[in-house]
């Protein structure tokens, strides 16, 4: 019998664990791609919603992870955070994936090391020792706003951004792919490093099939980028977007979603009922100036937007 601080591991995994690793894609040693079996089965969702892995407190810690305290008793609770569902769009065989052979949910994820304040990470640094085969918490709930619903076939879609937040427009695009959707489909995803691209081979794959697909990808670190940044936010405000599209930006006929870093998002606050933009800008403020509107309260918009932390 395995024991920890007098809890019996076994009995505690038994209680909580209801899924199974059947797939790790390591893009590097910090971005992993996973693949979870449910024991019931998959969870019907929309692409774009989310549900909740986890693990418990009970599990050991990455090496050279930020510290952590536990207060008193925590050691056999179960810690849960929410994720987007990835998709893996295609198959071994480089075509449009078919419902029928996914039998698993996919989530793309960052190793979180450390983070500001008193309160160690305490899902990734435990999430990253696993291996296929191992167990762990999946919700049965799945949440979220941030789908496809008012989108029309023919409009234009441009997907934007940062990080592991492409994992929501991953399972997004191979819906409105697989639906035979006419009109543009824009992947835009900016990253640190080319190596954090973890989807750029299985996109580019698509835009050799799919006339209407385009993908792009953008980068703040590399060499190239010194003196040089370019945020999606610059990206799209310099018209640089537009002339790679061959076509002007059309509040009418397009809809924008918005994921990842909230500084990229750049979610307006409203003072007194008057709109404040953040600084610096972010995406909002740039399209809102070019007659888009985002989503606000009741107010659906043509702007969608999920942030991440």
């Amino acid at each position: 019998m395995a024991v920890h601080q007098g809890y019996d591991l076994n009995a505690l995994r038994e209680s909580y664990y209801n899924g199974s690793i059947v797939h790790i894609r390591e893009i590097h040693s910090e971005l992993w791609v996973i693949r979870v079996r449910p024991d019931k089965g998959v969870l019907r969702f929309k692409p774009g919603q989310y549900t909740t892995l986890g693990l418990g407190y009970w599990e050991p810690r990455l090496e050279g992870t930020q510290r952590e305290v536990l207060e008193p008793g925590m050691e056999s609770k179960l810690v849960r955070r929410a994720f987007s569902f990835s998709h893996p769009v295609v198959n071994a065989s480089g075509e449009l994936i078919s419902p029928e052979e996914v039998d698993y949910h996919e989530f793309y994820i960052v190793l979180v090391r450390e983070k500001s304040g008193t309160e160690a990470p305490p899902l990734t640094p435990r999430l990253f020792l696993l291996k296929p085969g191992d167990r762990l918490f999946i919700g049965d709930k799945v949440t979220g706003h941030y789908v496809l619903d008012p989108v029309k076939d023919e409009e234009d879609v441009i997907f934007a951004a940062t990080g592991t937040g492409e994992a929501p427009h991953n399972a997004m695009i191979w819906e409105l792919l697989r639906k035979g959707h006419r009109g543009l489909i824009v992947s835009i995803v900016c990253n640190r490093y080319e190596k954090d691209h973890g989807y750029k081979t299985t996109h580019a794959e698509l835009t050799q099939k799919y006339p209407n697909y385009r993908y792009i990808t953008l980068t703040t670190r590399e060499p190239q980028n010194r003196g040089k940044k370019v945020y999606i936010q610059d990206f799209i405000d310099s018209g640089e977007l537009e002339e790679q599209l061959g076509k002007p930006l059309d509040p009418k006929r397009t809809h924008v979603f918005v994921c990842g870093n909230p500084s990229m998002i750049g979610i307006p606050k409203y003072v007194d009922g008057k709109k404040i933009y953040p600084e610096p800008r972010g995406v909002i403020e740039v399209l809102e100036k070019r007659g888009f509107q985002a989503d606000h309260r009741k107010a659906k918009g043509n702007i969608h937007f999920e942030e991440y932390w």
